[in-house]
């Protein structure tokens, strides 16, 4: 990779996966319980805001997607963990000579509630990252019925995330 003359990078990440039966729901490293007993639909944990991350992450340094890094058709990443892949992602822009200086966040879903699952997320990204947990920003929203999160299809999420040459 070429070296990049500024010194603050944004990048932002999308994810969508859509709900089934028989499968766990994560957001943000987070095991919840859907009213439905409905979980996210993937090759690995299916984790919408921890691959919207990763995605921004990325995305920052023109590196590509998580598809790179962790293709869907490698069996080595079935029900892969996302928030040991964030990791990984993170040394791979620690290495490049770059920190995380925030993430914004948004989840989209009409059920389960996440507003009190929030701060468990902000603190496994935290960790995660290595930043404080006031470095990290999760808000949810719901789609007011419209759209697949709306009819309950599937979770998605947004991410922009601000790094800083070190």
């Amino acid at each position: 990779m070429t070296e990049l003359k500024s010194g603050f990078r944004i990048g932002n990440g999308y994810d969508m996966h859509r709900l089934v039966k028989g499968r766990e729901l994560i957001l943000g490293g987070v095991n919840l319980k859907h009213p439905d007993g409905l979980g996210l639909d993937g090759h690995s944990d299916a984790d919408v805001l921890t691959h919207a991350i990763m995605d921004a992450l990325l995305g920052a340094l023109a590196l590509g997607d998580i598809g790179k890094y962790f293709p869907p058709e490698d069996p080595k990443w079935k029900g892969a963990d996302s928030v040991e892949l964030l990791g990984q992602v993170m040394n791979l822009i620690k290495d490049l000579g770059w920190k995380v200086i925030n993430i914004d966040s948004v989840l989209v879903a009409e059920r389960p509630k996440l507003k009190p699952h929030i701060d468990s997320m902000r603190k496994n990204i935290a960790n995660v990252i290595g930043v404080e947990i006031e470095c990290i920003g999760v808000k949810a929203t719901t789609n007011e019925k419209l759209g697949a999160e709306g009819r309950e299809e599937g979770i998605s999420s947004h991410a922009v995330v601000l790094l800083e040459k070190i």
